[in-house]
């Protein structure tokens, strides 16, 4: 079995609570890349920066439990849940020398894990990260019913290719064949079931922050966020600007450092994965 958008072999191991997990595994090197993708999506998502990067790396790319070709079912869904299959597939892996590589929600994910297990690496990577936004109560609120998501994600494919393309600045075309493989995995369980784990992982990156214990956050990170991200800030709730959110962030991790580019939307290493695994090369050599 294969990814059809990436052409890699799909990978399986069983997690400690019964979930099949799939990934992508290629290349070979000291360092393991261990990518995490972000809400709704799944490994191919890191295509183009695998097709690089397992030149020098070894490249792994997870699905979380309910998403791509990993097992789905009766999950409890949310930011700590998922943490804790990333550290449970990389002690049955036995992973070393790990860099992390988070995507939105997956770097929310992955700030979560070195917060709870500091000793899993050195090095981290955030590509547009969820987490760094803070919500009130009432803000919590009103961006659950801001963002509309099922608006998108109803049985229509063309309601799902719409929320894609929003996270592009400007949509590349070898995004079509990732966007169609996405539509068909969205079909692989009953919508009810898509619907609830989609909208349990909201509620939990509202509900499980990370903001207030960056401070405690000792790994060299690399941070990069495209200039035209239209997702990170809510702007209808928070009338500031990617760039300023993220420094103020940063400013708390003792040892990070922030990429911006221009003209790049939420899917920085989509959009401009050239740019972004050249980044990765120097960060993590």
């Amino acid at each position: 079995m294969f990814y059809k958008n990436a052409k890699y072999k799909t990978h399986y191991t069983r997690l400690s609570n019964g979930c099949n997990l799939a990934y992508i595994d290629e290349g070979e090197g000291e360092t393991t890349l261990l990518m995490v993708h972000g809400l709704a999506n799944y490994a191919g998502v890191w295509a183009k920066n695998i097709e690089r990067l397992k030149q020098q790396y070894r490249c792994i790319a997870i699905d979380l439990p309910g998403n791509g070709y990993s097992d789905w079912g009766n999950y409890p869904y949310g930011i700590n849940f998922f943490s804790g299959c990333v550290y449970d597939f990389m002690l049955k892996l036995n992973l070393q020398n790990v860099v992390p590589v988070g995507h939105s929600m997956g770097g929310q994910v992955l700030l979560n894990l070195v917060i709870n297990h500091p000793a899993v690496c050195d090095k981290l990577v955030l590509c547009a990260p969820a987490g760094f936004e803070t919500f009130s109560q009432m803000e919590r609120a009103l961006y659950k019913t801001s963002i509309h998501f099922f608006d998108f994600f109803s049985t229509e494919e063309n309601s799902l290719r719409k929320i894609v393309k929003t996270s592009f600045y400007q949509y590349p075309e070898y995004a079509d064949s990732m966007l169609q493989e996405l539509v068909e995995l969205m079909h692989r369980q009953p919508v009810s079931q898509y619907r609830k784990m989609v909208e349990a992982c909201i509620d939990s990156m509202m509900e499980e922050p990370v903001y207030d214990q960056l401070h405690n956050i000792q790994q060299n990170v690399l941070v990069i966020y495209g200039e035209r991200d239209a997702l990170i800030p809510n702007r209808l709730i928070h009338h500031t600007t990617t760039k300023a959110m993220a420094n103020q962030a940063i400013a708390k991790i003792p040892h990070a450092r922030l990429e911006m580019l221009s003209g790049c939307g939420h899917f920085v290493q989509l959009e401009q994965p050239g740019l972004v695994n050249e980044f990765i090369r120097e960060f993590v050599s």
